[in-house]
């Protein structure tokens, strides 16, 4: 198992690559940066159950991502940890696809359980349902992945109040700070300043992993996270990632942020991430 886990981030990889080159569309650069958290996640950390796939989620984690446009790596994971086929994946942004640009819930896709895409959002909806887990004396926890550029939305600090005042404290947000978006860094667009002192100001409590694309950092991370549940205060996780990890030519820019690689710079990508657990059918 243990080698498997560390084989699969540069699979997923070559699955968002691949992905986001056939259609010529999508966000391969933060979906490249997170790849270890959601490999920790879904294989190591995350007590879910992938099939039959239950929308309410009740008995197990949640989780519920906000910054939808990384889709690419969350539909990759998705497949290879069962909730669908792998060979699905080839269906990625084409009409009548259950795999949209951007998570959505009408299609039924398993594993999906909000539409996400509009940044801000997703804390909001992961507060409601740490909630209603306690309401329903389901000891099971929610977590939640942003961006860093995410947190530049007004919704996100009302949500972060929220969770802090009323002790949602069987809640895990993860930040991933790689200090790009859409149009430069973020330092450029809008300064985040020192994200967990200010999320520690709202009331949560605050852990860091300073490298966020090494596996087993962010394993360790995530457990750490999972001990601080319970004790009166959310969680928050300021992850350190770089965008386009992986990759030479893409890495730690926002100019991967939302561009397809041609063929020539598929090809180059690929020779840089070895083909570990089968690309998945053209």
């Amino acid at each position: 198992m243990t080698q498997q886990l560390h084989d699969l981030p540069s699979q997923v990889r070559r699955d968002i690559l691949r992905m986001v080159h056939a259609v010529q569309s999508g966000h391969p650069g933060g979906s490249m940066g997170c790849t270890e958290y959601f490999v920790a996640l879904y294989f190591d950390i995350l007590r879910h159950t992938p099939a039959p796939f239950n929308m309410d989620g009740q008995g197990e984690d949640l989780f519920f991502l906000s910054n939808g446009h990384i889709s690419p790596v969350f539909y990759s994971v998705l497949a290879r940890s069962g909730y669908f086929s792998v060979e699905e994946l080839n269906t990625f942004r084409k009409l009548d696809s259950r795999l949209q640009g951007h998570p959505t819930t009408h299609e039924g896709l398993p594993g999906v359980r909000i539409s996400s895409g509009s940044l801000g959002q997703g804390l909001s909806v992961a507060v409601g349902a740490a909630q209603a887990k306690k309401l329903a004396g389901d000891d099971r926890l929610v977590f939640t992945l942003h961006g860093d550029g995410a947190l530049q939305e007004g919704q996100i600090w009302e949500a972060a109040l929220y969770a802090g005042s009323k002790k949602v404290d069987n809640l895990i947000s993860t930040i991933d700070a790689n200090g790009q978006q859409i149009d430069g860094s973020t330092d450029e667009v809008m300064p985040m300043g020192d994200i967990g002192s200010k999320f520690a100001a709202f009331g949560w409590d605050v852990l860091h992993i300073p490298q966020g694309n090494d596996l087993d950092a962010v394993r360790s991370g995530l457990r750490e996270a999972i001990a601080k549940t319970g004790k009166g205060k959310p969680v928050c996780v300021v992850m350190q990632t770089s965008m386009g990890y992986g990759v030479d030519f893409m890495a730690g820019t926002h100019k991967w942020h939302g561009v397809a690689p041609s063929d020539e710079q598929l090809e180059a990508a690929l020779a840089q991430l070895p083909e570990t657990l089968g690309d998945y059918p053209a």
